[in-house]
């Protein structure tokens, strides 16, 4: 395999635009993407030699190119795709409380929302692999306390707990309506929760709950 540091940094490029295209991109695009001074066509060729006799190849249609399995590849490959479900509402709200308030315990989360929580809310996002049970809190029947995964991170494309939408993000995510400013978001570092659920929370939660369960994917096919 071609060491990444002999290939020219253009056809790098090349291959980072047609990789990350949900659709099979023309000539013409990428010609575009490039420039004049560019020989697009060239590229293609050179690019689609390298790709020659991996997993996946380069390769053109009625003038399109994207990367597809290689064809003695294909019969050998499985795809296991779990069925798309919205998160409920219920579940979005917890998840939400728990991201900006944890540590906190199943009371905690039920005197935040003003209701009671199911055992059935708190399976499914152990089941999603977004919380988990954490320390046992000194109080009287030792509560378990709940905290976010790196799964959840990694599913909302965040490298910490610092990096949770606040209010600026929520209003240009149009969550947020024309309203007075509000306190700043609680973070893990607070260690009461609010007596109720906030603004924030709210929003946040009718963010995630617009995300679908994760699918397994093929990585190479398109």
């Amino acid at each position: 395999m071609t060491d990444n540091a002999d290939i020219p940094s253009d056809l790098r490029l090349l291959e980072a635009v047609i990789f990350a295209s949900a659709e099979p991109v023309t000539t013409e695009m990428l010609a575009q993407q490039f420039g004049e001074d560019a020989n697009i066509l060239d590229m293609l060729q050179a690019l689609k030699k390298e790709y020659e006799g991996r997993g996946v190849n380069l390769v053109q249609t009625d003038g399109q190119w994207s990367f597809r399995t290689a064809p003695d590849v294909s019969p050998h490959m499985k795809i296991t795709r779990q069925p798309r479900r919205k998160l409920p509402r219920a579940a979005a709200e917890v998840l939400a409380i728990i991201a900006y308030h944890q540590p906190l315990t199943r009371s905690d989360i039920e005197s935040i929302r003003g209701v009671e929580t199911s055992r059935g809310t708190l399976d499914i996002l152990l089941e999603l692999g977004w919380i988990r049970p954490g320390k046992r809190r000194d109080t009287p029947g030792r509560p378990l306390t709940w905290h976010t995964t790196p799964d959840f991170l990694s599913h909302f494309n965040l490298e910490s707990l610092k990096d949770l939408p606040g209010l600026d993000e929520l209003k240009a995510a149009g969550l947020l309506d024309a309203r007075p400013a509000m306190s700043n978001l609680p973070r893990e570092s607070d260690n009461e929760p609010e007596s109720e659920t906030s603004e924030d929370d709210e929003d946040f939660a009718a963010w995630i709950s617009e995300e679908p369960d994760p699918e397994t994917e093929p990585v190479a096919a398109k």
